[in-house]
């Protein structure tokens, strides 16, 4: 116990520099494994959550221009979406890392101003960009589809009441679309942070070996030839945090609907996605 104590100590913020600065290299304990794959989960969780929150609002703002009846501003969204959902997320990732290693490592000259590029080529920043566009693509045309759906009956209502435009828009058209689309964008959500391990197999480097949970699952793998240890923690921790994903966004579903009847609730429903 006070060993994997200690482990937990020299490895437990080993992915963010925090710790031992070298991986063990042999006699590897299963203590070890937990806690190194534990630590790779810290930016797994990181690039899920920060793509999840800024892709939040990019996505409600992609959904309100695929209502514009300018076409010069729903084409855009229209095409963003199409391109974004209509291609692999690996190859998204894979264009991604060859377009920002072709970026000039001394800069950008931006208006007398040195714009530094090298740091898009680290996975905590391009894979984070790559992730970001792509679940605001999906989420954004689930909440399109959600405002497509909105009772006429509320819109008339809010008509008949004088309650028209931005006021319109935040008191009833938003509340009701996040309503309707809160159980499919809690499997959007889930889908992002499993997608997460895509990092790993596209091509941006891992820093001074500080990688994400799959990176260390592959470590332990090549080191003792031995896979049916590391990959199976890797899916239990992914297990808790999806069970951590529903319980919080249940929370915020239940809230939604704190004002309907409780057969007209909508419940959230796991939906794993075979193919992206």
């Amino acid at each position: 116990m006070n060993s994997c104590l200690q482990t937990i100590q020299d490895y437990g913020l080993r992915s963010i520099g925090i710790g031992e600065n070298l991986l063990p290299k042999t006699d590897f304990t299963l203590c070890q494994q937990f806690t190194l794959i534990g630590s790779g989960l810290i930016w797994n969780v990181y690039f899920g959550a920060l793509a999840l929150v800024a892709g939040f609002f990019l996505a409600n703002a992609i959904a309100l221009a695929k209502t514009a009846r300018n076409p010069w501003i729903r084409k855009p969204a229209e095409w963003f979406v199409f391109v974004f959902r209509g291609s692999p997320l690996f190859i998204q990732f894979f264009l991604a890392y060859e377009l920002l290693v072709l970026l000039p490592r001394s800069g950008i000259e931006v208006l007398g101003i040195t714009v530094q590029t090298s740091w898009l080529t680290k996975a905590w920043a391009g894979a984070l960009i790559v992730l970001f566009l792509n679940t605001a693509a999906y989420s954004a045309e689930i909440f399109h589809g959600a405002l497509r759906s909105i009772p006429k009956g509320d819109l008339e209502a809010a008509d008949a009441y004088g309650i028209s435009g931005w006021q319109k828009f935040r008191r009833i058209q938003w509340p009701t679309m996040l309503r309707l689309a809160w159980p499919s964008y809690t499997n959007e959500a889930i889908f992002l942070l499993q997608s997460t391990t895509l990092v790993f197999f596209s091509g941006f480097p891992a820093f001074r070996q500080q990688g994400d949970a799959l990176y260390y699952a592959n470590y332990f793998a090549d080191k003792t030839f031995n896979p049916f240890i590391p990959y199976p923690i890797v899916a239990f921790y992914f297990i808790l945090v999806t069970l951590v994903v529903i319980y919080g966004f249940g929370a915020v579903n239940r809230r939604l609907n704190r004002h309907l009847p409780q057969n007209m609730r909508a419940k959230i429903r796991l939906r794993p996605q075979v193919i992206r």
